[in-house]
């Protein structure tokens, strides 16, 4: 998998999953989301790296509908969510992209392995901090200021 950077749309999979997203009708890309993240948590011993990169990308797109949640602003996210646009997502989505964000850095991800073998586990998972602060807390309740 080609990755440049630690967000987490910055690799093949997450911007592929993306482009899927942005062809996909408006109505069904909420349901995309959702089994980008079901595909993460329901996985057994391992997770490949190719579906926990499309859950870090849909979970980062749960976080940017949260009060408070960190704006999807990079140029390999889904362009209509960078114009602007949104995604009406079920109130079950933040806890389960919360999972499946936990799924990825945790033992048995194929992902946090690959982050670990470069000596760059740390900077994924700080990359990943804030959409998991915002999946831990979707009412915004603790945002500072907000």
């Amino acid at each position: 998998m080609g990755t440049w950077a630690a967000g987490p749309f910055d690799n093949d999979a997450a911007a592929d999953w993306c482009a899927d997203l942005d062809e996909a009708t408006p109505e069904r890309r909420p349901r995309l989301v959702e089994l980008a993240l079901r595909e993460a948590v329901r996985e057994g011993d391992f997770l490949d790296s190719w579906p926990g990169a499309k859950a870090v990308a849909a979970s980062a797109v749960v976080a940017a509908h949260l009060p408070g949640g960190p704006p999807v602003d990079s140029a390999y996210a889904p362009d209509f969510l960078t114009a602007g646009g949104r995604l009406t997502l079920t109130a079950e989505l933040p806890a389960l992209a919360l999972r499946a964000l936990d799924r990825v850095l945790a033992d048995g991800s194929e992902l946090a392995e690959l982050w670990e073998e470069a000596g760059e586990l740390d900077e994924f998972a700080a990359a990943l901090a804030p959409i998991r602060a915002a999946l831990a807390d979707p009412t915004g309740a603790a945002v500072v200021g907000g």
